[in-house]
């Protein structure tokens, strides 16, 4: 099976995680629409519905709480796994 967007994946975790497209949004630095077909995309690849479309919020179907915990976890370890190569701050003593 070929593996869906990382871009639809990630907006789809961050509008799953914080039940606002305008907030994943604003936490992506892209616009309400972009993830809005993000997600739209996300659910025609998979052929399944993952969020429910509230007037003013959203929530999650059994499948997208499902696919969003396992996504929350992924992208925790990726950045964990960038964080670990980073150098740490460089410490200098004078005398």
């Amino acid at each position: 099976m070929r593996l869906p967007s990382l871009t639809a994946l990630r907006s789809f975790e961050a509008a799953a995680r914080l039940q606002s497209m305008t907030k994943a949004a604003d936490e992506l630095c892209v616009t309400h629409g972009a993830v809005s077909r993000q997600v739209q995309v996300l659910e025609s690849d998979l052929g399944i519905k993952l969020l429910n479309r509230l007037p003013r919020s959203l929530e999650t179907t059994e499948e997208g709480e499902q696919l969003a915990r396992k996504l929350s976890q992924a992208f925790a370890m990726m950045g964990d796994a960038v964080s670990s190569l980073k150098p740490g701050p460089v410490v200098l003593s004078c005398s």
